[in-house]
């Protein structure tokens, strides 16, 4: 569906075939997850290699942390897909669900993949809250729940309320993306991270 996507996971296939290379799936939770977490694009290193989300990649070790923080995973997080991990009452997935170059998806890589987002959206009944990663993340899910951007502009720590294709109302967080770079330079702190999380556990139980 998106041939530059393709064309640069074939030849990333070619210099490392013992990698997962392909599009990759959303993971964690089931039917019943209340919270969905939506990322950016996989990792090179990361999901691209190992075919889990935030896995492999230095963005999974803060978003795991906080996860077992607040309750939404159980086990050891130890960036493998065989390490025994589990999400609870959470799921995760990407707006991109290919690794792109330098870790940056064209616009229309993007709406292209929109449909697997809507997906994810519809798949969920008990969804109440996602968690979006940074700007692609949040624009692809805003646009997925059919709504116009101006409605709900970005902002780190933003809660919208808006409705679903299907009619049902969500809350949308907002973060930064748990990057590397964000967390090197201080744009993400994980004083802010664990305040998005918090404010997802208040909107779940509250």
């Amino acid at each position: 569906m998106c041939p530059r996507l393709a064309t640069f996971r074939n030849k990333v296939r070619l210099d490392e075939p013992d990698w997962f290379n392909s599009p990759v799936p959303s993971w964690g939770g089931d039917g019943g997850a209340r919270l969905l977490i939506v990322g950016l694009a996989p990792g090179l290193r990361g999901a691209n290699r190992t075919g889990r989300p935030f896995t492999g990649d230095h963005a999974g070790i803060l978003l795991y942390a906080t996860l077992a923080k607040f309750g939404f995973s159980r086990g050891s997080f130890a960036a493998a897909p065989d390490d025994g991990l589990s999400l609870v009452d959470c799921r995760i997935t990407n707006a991109v669900r290919c690794v792109p170059p330098q870790n940056k998806p064209l616009p229309a890589e993007i709406s292209q993949c929109r449909q697997f987002l809507e997906a994810e959206l519809g798949r969920l009944p008990g969804l109440a809250c996602v968690v979006a990663l940074g700007r692609i993340a949040h624009e692809a899910t805003i646009k997925a729940c059919g709504q116009r951007l101006a409605l709900a502009p970005f902002s780190h720590g933003a809660v919208h309320r808006v409705a679903t294709s299907a009619g049902r109302m969500i809350n949308i967080i907002d973060s930064y993306h748990c990057s590397r770079y964000n967390t090197n330079t201080g744009v993400l702190t994980p004083a802010m991270f664990d305040a998005v999380f918090a404010q997802a556990r208040r909107l779940l139980d509250g």
